[in-house]
């Protein structure tokens, strides 16, 4: 394994002054020491392609540039390197970890990029080594990274399996990393927040089996939803973050009839922020849409969002929804399911505090098993069908 410690210091010692990414949990050690270089300035990102783009600014200003990655986040950042970094040849450092590595066991939905992702730097004419599993191999290889960025003007990657990084016990520097520009929807303490069961309990009160369906984004809100309360009606999403609000759409168009309840987390809204306009524009009053805000990418290691400032309820409404509320009471998600606006979708922003139940399941089903069992119970629920 690598001292993260040891690696971020070569890195400054290197030229390397920024960085920007989103979370891995293979990475939350290196993570949280680029937090606290004195040298690096990081930037924390919603999207991975945001993430490539912000590195290219810097290291068009001059500055040494890494972006680190999810193996799952390259698809997310594959525009931006093939239309962006490569034409206009700059040279950026990433650091992609290899979630589905296939020589290890892991979660379905990291499987096939597990399998592909040396390919798809391949493709995208990325030249790429695993990082070594020897602290005394990293300098050379660091030089090897350094001669490839020079010699081509394009990106050089290291791959990070499971035991890539060292746990150094550091903590993320949340106020270097993340600073508040903007007023908290609420200001109360956290210890008055509900918790992401209690919230999800009350959406479940809410979406009875026999007229409506939840889907929860992936994460711990699909495992907390499971823990809370497993049902045919419950589509439990794996991967694609951020397309939990685009699948409820497509669906709730499709069946009109159904009531759609979509719940994900303030790191998915951020994502993909765009599907706030699909939504607001498209869906109609039979779905709501739910945003569970604990500020952080918790099943990752906790590391900060950019949730802080934002007034999700605020872009719902510019966006188009039918009604919108924000709060941090549980009473926000009772008025959400309340409201019969006369056109288009309901949205509620709710402010959760952080942790989750102890011991948390994962679905025992297979994502197949998840998506054949949902789709009897939506067409179980065909106006007529018994």
């Amino acid at each position: 394994m690598i001292d993260a410690s040891a690696f971020v210091g070569m890195l400054q010692r290197g030229g390397i002054s920024f960085a920007s990414g989103v979370p891995c949990s293979y990475l939350g050690s290196l993570i949280a020491e680029l937090s606290t270089a004195p040298q690096i300035r990081l930037l924390n990102a919603a999207n991975e392609g945001e993430a490539v783009a912000a590195c290219a600014g810097a290291a068009l200003a001059g500055r040494g540039a890494l972006a680190f990655m999810q193996n799952s986040g390259l698809g997310n950042a594959v525009s931006p390197l093939a239309s962006l970094v490569e034409p206009f040849r700059i040279p950026l450092l990433l650091v992609v970890s290899q979630r589905g590595d296939p020589r290890h066991g892991d979660e379905p939905q990291h499987r096939l990029m597990g399998a592909i992702t040396g390919a798809l730097l391949d493709l995208l004419e990325i030249p790429w080594e695993p990082l070594p599993a020897q602290p005394s191999e990293l300098e050379a290889a660091f030089a090897q990274a350094q001669h490839a960025l020079k010699s081509s003007g394009r990106p050089f990657a290291w791959v990070v399996g499971a035991d890539g990084f060292a746990s150094t016990g550091r903590s993320w520097d949340s106020e270097r990393a993340a600073p508040h520009r903007a007023p908290p929807v609420a200001r109360i303490d956290d210890g008055a927040l509900p918790s992401r069961s209690a919230a999800l309990a009350r959406i479940v009160s809410h979406t009875p089996e026999d007229r409506a369906v939840a889907i929860a984004s992936t994460g711990y809100t699909s495992r907390e939803l499971y823990a809370c309360a497993d049902r045919a009606s419950h589509f439990y999403m794996v991967g694609s973050m951020g397309c939990a609000s685009a699948l409820g759409l497509g669906l709730s168009c499709a069946r009109p009839d159904i009531a759609v309840a979509v719940v994900e987390g303030d790191g998915s809204a951020l994502m993909r922020l765009g599907s706030f306009a699909m939504l607001g524009a498209q869906a109609g009053p039979n779905l709501v849409h739910v945003v569970l805000d604990n500020a952080v990418h918790e099943s990752t290691g906790a590391q900060p969002s950019l949730s802080a400032g934002v007034r999700f309820a605020e872009i719902a409404r510019a966006s188009g929804y039918g009604f919108a509320a924000e709060g941090d009471s549980l009473a926000v998600l009772d008025g959400v399911f309340a409201a019969r606006p006369a056109a288009g979708p309901r949205f509620a922003h709710l402010r959760i505090r952080r942790g989750s139940r102890a011991s948390l399941p994962r679905p025992h089903m297979s994502p197949e098993a998840v998506r054949e069992r949902f789709a009897r119970h939506v067409d179980a629920l065909r106006p007529g069908r018994a």
